[in-house]
């Protein structure tokens, strides 16, 4: 076999190669994708904005922690004469729900009522206080409060979720 002719049947390879790529590879890669919520910088002040309205109209001092999916801040607030403390245990409480995808009191309640297991689950915070936000089926952030008694904690973040997301 020549050089020549060699290296046109590489190029035919080459091309018909090219040609099958498509072929190959899956033709709707977007469908791969989900298509997700997320809280906006304007949703996270809102949420904060109500939260403080709730806490400030009932007189109790808390700090107020809003986060993402994943449990990561996006956004706080800490008001005046609200403890030390209270920051983490509102952060803490923020992310379990977002991270587990349910109300903190769910993990309070176990732990009261029937399983010491989740006290060995690193993260998880098992105070009431801490609500999950879902959207379409999906947890899309989470709002985690402390300072006052556990119910009223979670009173202040159920307020606001209610406010900002709307069914």
């Amino acid at each position: 076999m020549s050089i020549t002719r060699f290296v046109r049947i590489r190029r035919i390879a080459t091309a018909l190669a090219i040609l099958a790529l498509p072929v190959a590879t899956p033709r709707a890669a977007a469908a791969q994708l989900a298509d997700t919520k997320a809280l906006t910088a304007g949703a996270v002040k809102a949420l904060l904005a109500q939260a403080e309205a709730t806490a400030r109209t009932n007189g109790w001092n808390v700090s107020i922690a809003v986060t993402d999916a994943a449990g990561d801040l996006l956004g706080f607030i800490k008001l005046d004469n609200a403890s030390t403390g209270s920051v983490q245990i509102s952060l803490g409480k923020a992310r379990t729900a977002a991270r587990f995808g349910r109300p903190t009191k769910v993990y309070a309640d176990r732990i009261l009522n029937d399983t010491l297991t989740f006290l060995s689950v690193e993260g998880v915070v098992q105070l009431q206080g801490g609500l999950p936000i879902i959207v379409g089926g999906r947890v899309i952030g989470a709002v985690g409060v402390s300072g006052a008694t556990s119910a009223q904690d979670e009173q202040v973040a159920a307020a606001a979720i209610a406010a900002v997301i709307k069914p």
